[in-house]
């Protein structure tokens, strides 16, 4: 709790001190000591709570943070003592479960007809980077939050704190990284922290957590000058799907429910039948062709050391488990995306691009938000052609 909160406290709590060792009626003014302590304890937490949330009222990833540390639950115990062994387990589960998705999808082809199209030639829009000013890195600096790896050589919060001695290194190495279209390799090892989907989930079972990737520092930081030119460069070309909710400023699950009921209802007042089918993808980020998702990003303009640096973002990654002190053997990462990077909720949006006008070739319509797309398909009562096409 803040210390100015721990300030008003404290004068209730000497006096609770003085009254357990002094006075006369001792056990009386003890209990009424204890009282008033107790009371002046609930009110401090509850003016804390409420400045939490407060000033996290136009940040709603923060606000949501915040309600979830006061509603999440005690963390399960019962995970087997061998830690070695339990960091092997997830290290094989999370590479063989990317493995046998990706498997069933190349198989999948061979069974489905696919139309093979050519990514569309685009002129080279973007090709190299803007390079940052020691001001730039610092507004930055100030904006990402302090979480420390276990990759890191200091914690954050001290790198944050000493930031006017360490600017001019920072800016330094951002901008030959970004000059050269390389990202240096220590920023592409991630440290993966086992979280259970849901508390009420069997917590020996490998299968009930996801992977969250914990990312250097710095690497971070870099992370966000890019992502901050790759924004604008979205914003300026129009280039996303105006149906994409996820990760995006300015939308949210409101904006994708609000669009979704007013399309249903539209439809409906035309008399129209509409099914609405609802998609969730299997480790979404964990899954994405490198391949494709460059395709992509050349199809959309990107080139020169713009390009070559997501080529070298995606390329060489590797990860490992660390639970307590002990950490798995790294593991190479052939596909995906890192949960938890700044750049991967951009990149997703990027590569699910054509699922919309996959979804409206078919005379559909969708909503997508990160990896769940709302698919609705509309007909009129007599037309029976149309649900066929799903």
């Amino acid at each position: 709790m803040h210390f100015l909160y721990l300030n008003q406290t404290r004068t209730t709590k000497q006096t609770l001190f003085h009254s357990s060792a002094t006075g006369s009626s001792l056990e009386a003014r003890a209990k009424a000591a204890i009282k008033a302590y107790s009371v002046a304890l609930r009110a401090a937490r509850k003016a804390f709570t409420t400045a939490r949330i407060a000033s996290a009222d136009s940040r709603p990833s923060e606000l949501f943070r915040v309600v979830g540390e006061l509603l999440r639950p005690p963390e399960i115990q019962g995970l087997p003592d061998d830690s070695a062994t339990r960091c092997s387990d997830f290290a094989h589960h999370f590479a063989g479960k990317v493995a046998q998705i990706r498997h069933e999808l190349d198989s999948s082809l061979i069974l489905v007809p696919v139309e093979v199209t050519e990514v569309p030639v685009c002129p080279i829009l973007w090709d190299s980077f803007r390079l940052v000013l020691p001001d730039d890195v610092g507004g930055i600096l100030g904006s990402v939050r302090a979480t420390t790896c276990a990759l890191d050589p200091c914690p954050s919060w001290l790198v944050k704190l000493a930031k006017e001695g360490l600017l001019d290194w920072f800016v330094a190495i951002i901008n030959a990284s970004l000059g050269q279209g390389s990202v240096p390799s220590c920023f592409k090892q991630a440290v993966v922290k086992p979280l259970l989907k849901k508390s009420s989930l069997d917590p020996s079972v490998c299968n009930n957590y996801r992977p969250i990737s914990n990312l250097p520092f710095l690497g971070k930081v870099l992370e966000r000058v890019v992502a901050t030119q790759l924004q604008e460069f979205l914003d300026d070309t129009d280039f996303l799907d105006r149906s994409q909710s996820g990760f995006r400023p300015g939308y949210s699950t409101e904006t994708a429910l609000v669009a979704l009921v007013d399309d249903l209802r539209r439809e409906l007042d035309r008399g129209s039948v509409t099914l609405l089918v609802l998609l969730d993808i299997s480790a979404a980020f964990d899954t994405i062709d490198h391949g494709i998702l460059l395709g992509r990003l050349s199809g959309m303009g990107l080139g020169g050391t713009v390009l070559q640096w997501l080529r070298s973002f995606l390329e060489g990654r590797s990860q490992m488990v660390k639970l307590g002190d002990t950490c798995s053997d790294p593991w190479p990462l052939t596909c995906g995306v890192p949960q938890g990077s700044i750049l991967s909720p951009m990149l997703f949006n990027i590569y699910m691009k054509p699922l919309g006008e996959v979804i409206q070739s078919f005379g559909g319509c969708c909503h997508l938000y990160a990896d769940v797309t709302p698919r609705a398909m509309r007909a009129l009562r007599t037309d029976t052609r149309r649900p066929k096409a799903i």
